[in-house]
C-alpha cells in the first residue's frame, strides 16, 4: 500500500508542478537580484537575502525565507488536504476499503507518502536556490576583521564563506550543517501543517475544504502571535516558532527557541495524527 501511495504521488503532475513553482519563485528572485544588485537592508526582507550578492552558498537558507511564509504551507495543506477527503470525494474511498485494506494501513500509507512530499519540496528548493546561488553570484571567500585580543586588528579570509548574524565567520562546513539543520527544522515545521490539513482531510469529502481549513488555523495562529493579548497561549500556536531556523546561522548558534520549535511540531504532528486515527478508524464510510 506504502508503495502504491508513493507511485501516485511520482505520477500526479500536481506535485511535480508544485515543486517546481516552489523551486522557481527563488530563481525568480535571484535573477532580478542578480541583475540589479540590490537586496533588502540587513534586517528586511527574507532572511540572508541581504547577504547573498558577497556568496551564493547562503542562497538556499533565502530561499527557504522566501517560500515559507505562504507558497510551502499552501503546498503540503493541498496535498495532504487531498490525502483522504480526495478518495471520499471521487469515490474511491469506499472501494479502496472494499479491498483487504485496513484503514489503519491506509492512513500510514497516505502519510508517509506526504512526508515524502514534504521532504522532496524542501529539499529541492534548497538544492535548486544552492546550485542558482553558486551560478550567480558565485562564492567568494570573506574578509572577516578579527583583533585576537592584540592593538591592531587581522583581516582573515581563508577558509571563510561568509559571514554569521552574529558577525563571525562561518566555513563552508560550517554553511553546510547549518543549512541541513534549517531543512530539518522547516521539514518537521510543514509536517506539522500536514496533520493539521490530514486530520481535516478525515472529517470531510472535501479536498479543498480541508486544505482551506488547515491555512486557516495557520492564519489565525499568525494573527494571535502578532496579538500582546493572545502571549499566554502564543507559545503553544504552531508557527510561533517557524523562523527560529535562522538561530542556525547565529554564533554560536542559539538552541532555545529551535528546541521549542520541534517540540510543539511535535506535540501537533502526535496529537493530530492520533485524532485523525481515531476519526477514520470509527467513520462510516458513505463515499
Amino acid at each position: 500500500m506504502i508503495r502504491v501511495e508513493l507511485l501516485k504521488l511520482v505520477r500526479r503532475p500536481r506535485s511535480w508542478v508544485s515543486i517546481a513553482l516552489l523551486c522557481g519563485l527563488p530563481v525568480l528572485v535571484a535573477v532580478f537580484v542578480a541583475v540589479t544588485h540590490l537586496v533588502p537592508p540587513p534586517g528586511q526582507g527574507p532572511t540572508l537575502l541581504s547577504a547573498v550578492l558577497s556568496n551564493g552558498s547562503l542562497y538556499p537558507a533565502a530561499a527557504l525565507a522566501i517560500v515559507l511564509p505562504i507558497f510551502l504551507p499552501v503546498a503540503v495543506a493541498v496535498v495532504a488536504g487531498d490525502a483522504i477527503a480526495g478518495e471520499a470525494g471521487s469515490g474511491m474511498l469506499r472501494y479502496l476499503l472494499a479491498r483487504p485494506v485496513g484503514r489503519t494501513r491506509l492512513l500510514i500509507a497516505k502519510l508517509i507518502a506526504l512526508v515524502a512530499y514534504t521532504l522532496a519540496a524542501v529539499v529541492a528548493v534548497a538544492v535548486t536556490a544552492y546550485i542558482t546561488g553558486r551560478l550567480l553570484f558565485g562564492s567568494q571567500p570573506v574578509a572577516v576583521t578579527n583583533s585576537g585580543g592584540g592593538a591592531t586588528p587581522t583581516i582573515i579570509a581563508a577558509h571563510v564563506a561568509a559571514t554569521s548574524l552574529s558577525g563571525t565567520a562561518l566555513t563552508p562546513a560550517d554553511i553546510l550543517v547549518r543549512t541541513a539543520g534549517a531543512i530539518a527544522f522547516i521539514g518537521v515545521s510543514m509536517l506539522g501543517v500536514g496533520a493539521i490539513a490530514l486530520f481535516l482531510s478525515t472529517l470531510t469529502d472535501s479536498s479543498l475544504g480541508a486544505a482551506l481549513g488547515a491555512l486557516a488555523a495557520l492564519i489565525t495562529s499568525e494573527v494571535l502571535v502578532t496579538l500582546n493579548a493572545a502571549a499566554a497561549v502564543s507559545p503553544y500556536l504552531p508557527t510561533r516558532y517557524w523562523l527560529a531556523w535562522v538561530d542556525f546561522f547565529r554564533q554560536p548558534i542559539l538552541w532555545r527557541n529551535i528546541d521549542r520549535g520541534f517540540a510543539v511540531q511535535g506535540v501537533y504532528v502526535v496529537v493530530l495524527l492520533a485524532a485523525a486515527w481515531a476519526n477514520f478508524a470509527t467513520k462510516d464510510i458513505t463515499s
